[in-house]
């Protein structure tokens, strides 16, 4: 008898899992939807090999190469990666739940819980730092588990491995060595636990040496951008502002609460109440590294604005938490419990699923993915407007370029023969392009170059030209409503070029 409960556990974890993967495929094939603009940059890395990049490790840069290998330069190629890794994270969540509790029905709920988060929606369906990082945040933090409680040396080194390709993901990896310290300080093993720790600690920070030996060549670009989004700056200090900042925890808070779901805040605040008082040593494993990263995250926001997802990648666990809530509530708050897991599952379907027939061209559903997916649209289009004035025009190897490194990204993923595109300084902070060559190696040779922009009314503020060839606009659209429009410009032969170079990181 038990296991045939087992086995319908397992199979609605299992078909959960698999139609959420389908659906994120077939997101991928929403005509009227493109690529992200971080992913698109991304892509453009992966062009690039390099040991690191201006503000992230090199991860997501090799799993797009892997993937372009087997796909093409394709968004297929791009998106499948989020889906295999969110495929293979949900389940290491079902693992990790069914070892804790030895438990299948825990297990299925903690994967769905999983499952529905917005955050993790979308850490597994735009391909980012965030898709790499959580999947190996969330294995290794399920090994480290079980090195603590086996004690085998083997183990703590598979976990420092995982931890370093985590690390060579995204550097906010490193939460795991304090959140791990102190746990073991909690359970009264951290001098027992030394030893090994250290051993985990030392074969973990191997994945800093290739961004440390690019930085060391680059003038510590890294460096300077993680000070600058922590609230540094070079020149004078601004004062403290306490609205200001007020403000922008307020907005943190916010977006955290709607990160992790609304449905499932309710469970939060009684899981809190009923089960916190009395939480095993299982329960605070699985929520220490969240509510960590919860409250630092937190306290930076005081500083500097903190973008949605930084958090994110450490509420893997959560989900095992709540779901131990609603089997150990009331029967009013199961069936609460139940609702609210079905709405998080559900509604994400909607939003994933393509626009056949128009089902979605007005209401509710319209409005909320012209705002979610104003980010991701209008750049297949704008590379096809780009091709036919080039073949119009008789342009030929013209040179793209932009005042965005988002533009830039995306016309070189979205323009014929996918060209190497320019980002021209016009006051912004350093990106990658800072880091290759730039437009000044076009000055004084018979070249057309191609401007393209959504704020700029045109480059001549940096750069000068013989003269201007063409220009027009061109309107984004997300069905019938007008998104904004972009500029283009197309020049002959570039005279001189004077980047405005704030050196803000």
């Amino acid at each position: 008898m038990k296991t045939t409960a087992s086995n319908k556990y397992f199979f609605i974890f299992l078909s959960a899992n698999l139609a959420f993967a389908l659906a994120k495929i077939l997101f991928t094939f929403r005509p009227e939807l493109d690529l992200f603009t971080e992913e698109a940059q991304y892509w453009l890395w992966s062009r690039n090999l390099a040991w690191h990049y201006y503000s992230k490790p090199p991860m997501v840069a090799v799993l797009n190469l892997i993937s372009t290998i087997f796909f093409g330069h394709t968004e297929l190629a791009i998106r499948i990666i989020p889906v295999i890794l969110g495929f293979f994270t949900a389940w290491i969540v079902y693992l990790f739940a069914r070892h804790l509790y030895n438990s299948e029905k825990i297990a299925c709920l903690s994967a769905i819980v999983f499952l529905g988060m917005p955050i993790h929606l979308l850490e597994f369906t735009f391909h980012t730092t965030d898709t790499s990082m959580t999947f190996f945040w969330t294995l290794s933090w399920y090994i480290l588990y079980r090195a603590i409680s086996s004690g085998n040396t083997s183990t703590w080194v598979i976990a420092g491995l995982i931890t370093a390709l985590g690390i060579m993901s995204k550097t906010s990896m490193i939460l795991i060595f304090p959140a791990s310290l102190l746990y073991l300080d909690y359970t009264g093993k951290l001098k027992s636990s030394s030893m090994p720790w250290m051993i985990f600690f030392i074969v973990s920070v191997l994945g800093f040496l290739p961004g440390i030996l690019w930085n060391v060549q680059n003038d510590f670009y890294t460096f300077r951008h993680l000070a600058s989004l922590g609230g540094a700056s070079a020149g004078e200090s601004s004062p403290f502002d306490f609205w200001l900042s007020l403000k922008r925890l307020s907005e943190y808070l916010t977006e955290q609460l709607l990160m992790v779901s609304i449905f499932f805040l309710p469970l939060f605040v009684l899981g809190f109440k009923k089960l916190l008082p009395r939480m095993d040593n299982a329960g605070v494993y699985v929520m220490l590294p969240g509510i960590l990263a919860f409250a630092g995250f937190g306290i930076l926001s005081l500083f500097s604005r903190i973008e949605v997802n930084w958090p994110g990648f450490a509420y893997s666990t959560f989900p095992i938490f709540l779901a131990q809530v609603v089997i150990n509530s009331t029967t009013g708050w199961k069936a609460y419990g139940k609702w609210a897991i079905g709405l998080s599952f559900l509604l994400p379907f909607l939003l994933l699923l393509p626009n056949i027939s128009g089902w979605k061209s007005t209401g509710l559903l319209f409005h909320a993915e012209k705002a979610l997916y104003k980010r991701t649209t209008g750049y297949d289009q704008l590379g096809a407007r780009l091709d036919f004035l080039i073949d119009s025009l008789n342009i030929h190897s013209p040179v793209i370029f932009s005042d965005s490194y988002h533009v830039a990204s995306e016309l070189a993923f979205y323009t014929r023969d996918q060209p190497h595109t320019f980002v021209a300084k016009m006051g912004s902070r350093k990106n990658q392009w800072d880091l290759w060559p730039g437009l000044n190696q076009f000055i004084d040779k018979p070249k057309k170059l191609i401007f393209v922009s959504k704020i700029q009314h045109s480059p001549e503020s940096v750069a000068r030209f013989e003269r201007k060839i063409y220009e027009e606009e061109v309107h984004t659209l997300f069905g019938s409503d007008t998104l904004g429009k972009t500029k283009i410009q197309i020049w002959e032969n570039l005279l001189d070029y004077r980047p405005m170079d704030k050196g803000t990181y």
